[in-house]
């Protein structure tokens, strides 16, 4: 099992939540979260004053899944959020060493 951690831009979210779950993404969790790569943040201009916003808005999708589907959902995530500027986002990809579903106790790929 691996744990997908998919960090990008906020007005991708329904997009890409909509192709988990058609693939049978089993769950996911979202947060919002604010943060920085590259860019160093956004200069903006609000009533003819320019400020530099440090921290960008952004979604962090977390998913478990099993090995056999994280190269097929990491495509998915990457297609669709994709839009060739700085800023799309990055997806991390972790091991999983088990699973426990508290209500069954259930263990290992089953509980996902």
């Amino acid at each position: 099992m691996k744990k997908i951690e998919a960090v990008i831009r906020v007005e991708k979210l329904q997009d890409v939540t909509d192709e988990l779950e058609k693939f049978g993404c089993p769950g996911m969790m979202v947060t919002h979260i604010e943060g920085h790569g590259r860019q160093k943040g956004i200069s903006e201009q609000f009533r003819g004053r320019e400020y530099k916003l440090n921290f960008i808005p952004k979604i962090k999708i977390e998913i478990i899944a099993k090995d056999t589907d994280v190269d097929r959902i990491v495509q998915l995530i990457t297609d669709i959020a994709k839009t060739g500027e700085i800023g799309d986002g990055k997806i991390f990809i972790y091991p999983v060493d088990n699973v426990v579903r508290i209500r069954t106790r259930e263990k290992g790929e089953c509980a996902v």
